[in-house]
């Protein structure tokens, strides 16, 4: 199987995952930063961006998601990575290190701690979102010049949608048009819930970001993070939705940083968006 990456930076290895329906480029924002101090891979999940679907067909749960990933990872020569993603890629760092297979994890507002309703209300916003990326390329790049249309297509997955690049925002309307993945992977997340026990029973050191203003998997889900992973860092993103790094750059980029151990933590110091 081939996954399409980007790969930049010196230095213990970091894998950044997406989320549903989205590509690699979505961690641009903080790639640089986190360049600076790690060997930064930055992955197309399969069936995603420019990754295409297995040969096998695309894996039907998050196990199988995980097992698509390891063949990769020895292909890139990584021996229990750094691993940050967010939604679905939050997740399957969690599951990374459940598996002994990741050396730290960053993940923001992952999925798993939502509730059935929650997961439904989250998928119908994703879905519809893909619906109208099924509208005419010229329709939709057009709308995306003006910012008050970039803010009413953008707004359910970050704070700060008028400040998008409207060429950016185009190519992640026509990622979210084009993923073959999506169905599969929205059936997958059925029943889903986050191996607290597992992620408990191992020395993984764990950080959970959440921003404040998450409109696709609320903040309160962060709640139920704190009392299932005592051992793990909770914290905060202020002014920050469900894509984070688009809202507040240098907050996830310290976040992350702070987890694999490039920088100090202070403790309990608040993220703050700039």
């Amino acid at each position: 199987m081939t996954l399409r990456f980007r790969r930049a930076g010196t230095g213990q290895p970091l894998l950044l995952v997406h989320g549903i329906g989205h590509r690699h480029q979505a961690w641009d924002p903080v790639f640089d930063r986190l360049a600076a101090h790690h060997d930064v891979i930055a992955i197309d999940l399969p069936g995603f961006g420019e990754s295409p679907v297995p040969p096998t067909g695309m894996p039907t749960d998050m196990a199988a998601i995980v097992a698509t990933l390891r063949p990769a990872l020895a292909d890139w020569g990584l021996d229990r990575p750094h691993v940050a993603g967010y939604s679905l890629g939050g997740a399957i760092g969690l599951e990374l290190a459940a598996s002994g297979l990741a050396a730290s994890v960053t993940a923001l507002s992952p999925a798993g701690f939502f509730t059935d309703a929650e997961r439904r209300r989250a998928l119908r916003a994703l879905s519809w979102m893909r619906v109208t990326s099924h509208l005419p390329t010229p329709l939709i790049r057009a709308a995306l010049r003006s910012p008050g249309l970039r803010a009413w297509c953008f707004g359910p997955l970050v704070a700060r949608p008028a400040a998008l690049d409207a060429e950016r925002a185009l190519a992640d309307a026509l990622a979210l048009r084009r993923c073959s993945g999506f169905g599969t992977v929205a059936r997958a997340a059925r029943g889903y819930r986050v191996d607290c026990a597992a992620l408990g029973a191992c020395a993984t050191p764990v950080t959970i970001g959440w921003g404040d203003r998450d409109r696709i998997f609320g903040v309160h889900q962060a709640e139920r993070a704190r009392a299932d992973l005592p051992g793990a860092r909770v914290q905060t993103l202020s002014g920050c939705g469900h894509v984070p790094m688009s809202d507040d750059p240098e907050a996830v980029a310290t976040l992350i940083l702070e987890t694999t151990g490039a920088l100090p933590r202070p403790a309990d110091r608040p993220a703050t968006a700039g």
